[in-house]
């Protein structure tokens, strides 16, 4: 089970720069809205990709997806952590939660 990080702390490690955001939507979801600054990886995508996009396994890691009925952010992090990554943590709320809460998001 991927540990959990709530909004607060995830706004401060961005604010610190001190975390990796992985958007786990993709495609037309992260071109609309995603978090500054996330990448975007999706489950089909990781064995692929995440040795390039994430290429520091000790880094601080954040997945999210949409609000907590979706399972994409659960997926890439157990995903990762099964790869070697060893600081993922999972924002279960989503983008939902953050643009409700009125904070700043990016399209592409």
């Amino acid at each position: 089970m991927t540990a959990l990080i709530t909004r607060d702390e995830l706004k401060a490690a961005m604010d610190a720069g001190s975390v990796t955001v992985v958007d786990t939507l993709g495609g037309e979801y992260y071109a609309k809205q995603h978090l500054p600054g996330a990448l975007e990886l999706v489950l089909a995508d990781v064995e692929t990709q995440a040795s390039a996009l994430l290429p520091d396994r000790d880094a601080a890691i954040v997945t999210y997806c949409s609000n907590p009925a979706c399972p994409n952010s659960g997926q890439v992090a157990d995903r990762l952590t099964a790869l070697g990554y060893t600081n993922v943590r999972k924002y279960r709320e989503g983008i939902q939660d953050w643009a409700e809460a009125g904070l700043p998001t990016e399209s592409a």
